[in-house]
């Protein structure tokens, strides 16, 4: 297949390949160079079980730079256009085929201004469809008229544009779109000397699957966007040193009846709504998300040897159930999210009738000098779960009556093993009692009670949407 380079250019000049266009910048003038054209295209076959093939070709790459130089006022405007095109051929004239795709404007880098208190626009796109229609709407972005310009004002814009979200084409035969861009900087014949020497660049990308867009690092979106500064607003809890009866260890934790912290882990798109791929935030933690699954993975008992031994050589059957058997349930894509090499603190305590929150976080982790294990998947502990109360209930017992009432973490029905063993009974692990409302207590290990695996995100994960709700849960970024 022949692939055509094409390229609208100003030509100035006697030599056509040579784009040289003069922009003033207001009294002090500037000089700006665009490039936009006859870059080799980009072609990307996409074939299915059939001979139906969709193509895409895009042109170079748009790029406008300001230097001041001596043209004077009124030398018009400073453009640069590039063009994309899809191409499906059915397999034969009589199969009438239907593929999707996504277009979108990537700008590289962007640092022009508004130069004008009124921020008149001064970088401005403009698009035109495969119908030869302008394209006047764009979702979170305003169409403007500038002088004789009309587009979307992206003067401060980076990042991905979507241009074409889903857009259908249908062949019998061989059937093409294409799509026109133009990036206009307006001469606004005012004094826009503030973007002399700045520039923007930008390609375009169109491939049939979309792209999934950042909106940051997922810690600390929790811990500068969902935590406003303010203990208690959308029920989460800044542990320093200020926090009364709280873990003073920096950390970030969601606490009371039903917060909005469930994330949706292991799977995509629609399968999100199922409740068995959801996760909840336990908190952040040294800049790491700790997530719980937020229903019952199964019934596994702790150890059938009747030991809670855990150390070097020995490891109870709970270690082989979360990082063998549940761990091997997901793909690469996401164990990739999860720190596999998390130390985790199971060394075990002596159980108490009257032990809060605060006392068995000390006993459990700040002061425990017994074995920690090096793994991807944990339970929680038992100080995860007391602070996942309302703080009012900070300061009561964990064996009390009724602990998980006001407890998001209490699953309910079910008997649930916690991480940290009972170092008093050689054969008893810390759990909570569904019988007695949500209380700490004691269960033998050759029980089988419910397992919530739980684990550290990678330090680096991202996310792109989501609003934290279990009918809207918090998505990740696969990478």
């Amino acid at each position: 297949m022949e692939i055509k380079n094409e390229k609208k250019v100003l030509v100035l000049s006697f030599i056509g390949v040579i784009t040289f266009i003069a922009v003033v910048v207001g009294a002090t003038y500037a000089y700006f160079t665009a490039q936009g054209g006859n870059a080799v295209n980009t072609n990307v076959n996409v074939q299915t079980n059939t001979t139906d093939n969709l193509s895409f070709q895009v042109g170079s790459a748009i790029s406008l730079t300001a230097n001041q130089e001596d043209f004077g006022i009124g030398m018009g405007n400073k453009t640069g256009s590039t063009t994309a095109r899809a191409t499906l051929t059915a397999n034969n004239a009589t199969n009438n085929a239907t593929r999707h795709y996504y277009l979108y404007l990537d700008i590289t880098s962007n640092n022009f201004e508004y130069t004008t208190a009124e921020q008149t626009a001064e970088l401005i796109l403009t698009i035109t469809d495969p119908n030869n229609q302008e394209v006047t709407e764009l979702s979170g972005y305003n169409y403007v008229t500038v002088g004789d310009t009309k587009g979307f004002d992206i003067t401060t814009t980076n990042g991905l544009i979507t241009l074409a979200d889903n857009y259908e084409i249908t062949s019998t035969g061989t059937k093409k779109q294409e799509w026109n861009v133009t990036i206009t900087f307006v001469n606004l014949d005012s004094d826009q000397n503030a973007n002399t020497g700045k520039s923007f660049n930008a390609t375009l990308k169109v491939q049939e699957e979309p792209i999934v867009a950042s909106l940051g690092n997922f810690a600390e979106y929790i811990t500068t966007k969902v935590y406003t500064g303010t203990d208690g607003e959308n029920d989460l809890y800044y542990h320093d040193a200020d926090l009364a009866n709280g873990a003073q260890d920096n950390s970030y934790r969601y606490s009371g009846a039903n917060p909005n912290n469930y994330v949706c882990f292991g799977a995509e798109g629609e399968d999100c709504q199922d409740v068995n791929n959801q996760y909840r935030i336990i908190g952040v933690f040294d800049n790491q998300v700790k997530l719980i699954k937020s229903t019952n993975y199964g019934s596994y008992v702790w150890d059938a040897d009747n030991v809670n031994i855990w150390d070097e050589t020995t490891k109870p059957d709970i270690y082989i159930s979360l990082n063998a058997t549940y761990y091997g349930t997901l793909t690469d894509e996401w164990q990739n999210l999860i720190d596999q090499t998390h130390i985790w603190q199971v060394g075990g305590m002596a159980w108490s009738a009257t032990n809060t929150a605060k006392q068995y976080y000390d006993a459990e982790i700040k002061n425990q000098t017994g074995y920690a294990e090096t793994m991807a998947v944990g339970l929680m502990y038992v100080s995860d779960y007391g602070y996942g109360a309302d703080p009012s209930k900070w300061t009561t017992a964990l064996f009390e009556d009724n602990y998980g009432t006001y407890n998001w973490m209490y699953l309910g029905d079910d008997w649930e093993w916690l991480i940290s063993y009972n170092t008093e009974i050689s054969n008893y692990v810390f759990s909570v009692n569904s019988f007695e409302g949500g209380s700490v207590y004691n269960g033998s290990v050759i029980y089988a009670a419910a397992v919530r695996p739980s684990f550290y995100l990678s330090s680096s994960v991202e996310f792109s949407g989501g609003s934290g709700t279990s009918a809207d849960p918090f998505i990740l970024n696969l990478g």
